[in-house]
């Protein structure tokens, strides 16, 4: 993938409670990269935190904001994502903050990182990926980034599993021809995401599942070298009993380790079995280039893209459609597409309605075998020609609201503007 405009830059972020990435990628390469806080070294995850300097307006962000709150000259603030969903405001030094402005203003910061390759106002699209995706941190994040003053409305979300899903699609097929794994260590459990293709459809269709498994904990790691041994050996005995049980028997392609604290130091016996017919890969910047990837393919379409959808959670599962009649001819109208995100799925429809008093949706799974009608009845609609407006959301993955609004017929009838909502569970 290759960018058009020179001056441009393309970023994907993710954002954590405890880190936030950044890669990016300009047309002078076709590589995605990620910036490193230590120049020569893969020193990617930047702490979420800021830090407020005590007696005055300054503020810290990241490991700079970690070493003044270390040194007593200030107020660390953390968890910045989760205090925004939240939306409590927070007490420093006797002042209210409202916790959308404070991740406001790390996210404003460490953007200012891309200085090292070009400024932020060369930002032509950014994509923004987290764990999660819903309305409510869709709400947020919203708030937040129309508050960057960036200059491009090229601003879109995604979760991890699609980040995962982009990154992939960008690799090699023989790393995704079957099953892919990727297993991502944090705290005190591994987060496991398989991925599948369904090659018998037409496009190919992705599907990401998810488990999460308790594990030992990294932090702290004993100073004693006996009890430093004897931790690191069970983490092995514990993670090859883990493996075992989710791989065995699988054909898997390749598998990818994501997490700061997977080492060859107490890998011993596990990392032997993973690697025993797969590939397998390590590191920890894999969504955020995985978010650079999702918003370099939403600008230019693949070839491997056009051939492939993804359908995980945040992603609507149907095709959504209706008949009308064009010049005469009766013709299948696409209203919305599968493969998009449900909570980013709108559309409008003008239309003329004549002697029927209800409309018919199509809706054709792409998970199930048949299509389904949804009629909606318009009640009490005045007899004759009727000019209706006809608009489209998702309250969620599952449920499709549908209004109807009256126009009237021009000089023959005027419009009442009655409105009529229904909601149809897909």
């Amino acid at each position: 993938m290759k960018l058009l405009n020179s001056e441009k830059v393309v970023v994907g972020y993710d954002l954590c409670d405890d880190y936030c990435q950044i890669s990016y990628c300009t047309s002078e390469s076709d590589n995605v990269e990620t910036i490193s806080s230590v120049a020569g070294a893969e020193v990617f995850n930047i702490p979420t935190v800021l830090c407020k300097r005590e007696g005055v307006n300054q503020w810290f962000y990241g490991k700079e904001a970690i070493r003044y709150a270390q040194e007593g000259q200030g107020i660390l603030v953390e968890r910045l994502l989760s205090l925004a969903l939240d939306g409590e405001p927070i007490q420093i030094e006797g002042n209210s903050f409202q916790p959308a402005a404070l991740l406001t203003l790390f996210i404003k910061r460490s953007l200012g990182m891309l200085s090292q390759i070009a400024s932020v106002d060369k930002i032509s699209a950014i994509m923004i990926t987290c764990e999660r995706m819903n309305h409510e941190s869709l709400e947020v994040l919203n708030q937040v980034v129309s508050n960057l003053g960036l200059k491009t409305d090229k601003i879109y979300f995604q979760s991890h599993k699609e980040s995962f899903y982009h990154y992939m699609i960008q690799q090699p097929e023989e790393l995704w021809r079957f099953q892919t794994f990727l297993c991502e260590y944090r705290d005190n459990h591994v987060r496991m995401y398989r991925m599948e293709c369904n090659k018998y459809t037409n496009p190919v269709v992705a599907f990401i599942d998810e488990a999460e498994y308790p594990f030992i904990s990294y932090e702290p790691m004993p100073e004693n070298e006996s009890m430093r041994l004897d931790k690191q050996r069970r983490m092995d005995e514990e993670f090859l009993e883990l493996v075992k049980r989710v791989y065995e028997n699988q054909l898997i392609s390749s598998i990818y380790l994501i997490g700061e604290h997977y080492s060859e130091e107490w890998m011993k016996e596990s990392l032997k079995y993973l690697c025993k017919g797969r590939r397998v890969f390590q590191g920890n910047n894999l969504y955020s280039k995985g978010a650079c990837y999702g918003m370099l393919e939403r600008l230019q379409e693949s070839e491997v893209g056009r051939n492939h959808v993804f359908l995980g959670n945040e992603k609507l599962k149907s095709n959504i459609g209706m008949k009308i009649l064009r010049r005469g001819q009766e013709s299948y109208f696409a209203l919305l597409d599968a493969g998009g995100n449900w909570f980013e799925a709108e559309a409008d429809l003008e239309f003329y309605l004549y002697e029927e008093n209800y409309v018919e949706l199509i809706i054709t799974s792409l998970v199930g075998k048949n299509s389904k009608i949804a009629r909606i009845v318009i009640e009490d609609l005045p007899e004759g020609i009727s000019r209706l407006r006809m608009h489209l959301y998702l309250k969620d993955e599952q449920h499709l609201t549908v209004t109807i609004e009256d126009l009237g017929f021009g000089a023959f009838r005027e419009a009442t503007h009655r409105v009529w909502e229904e909601e149809i569970e897909l």
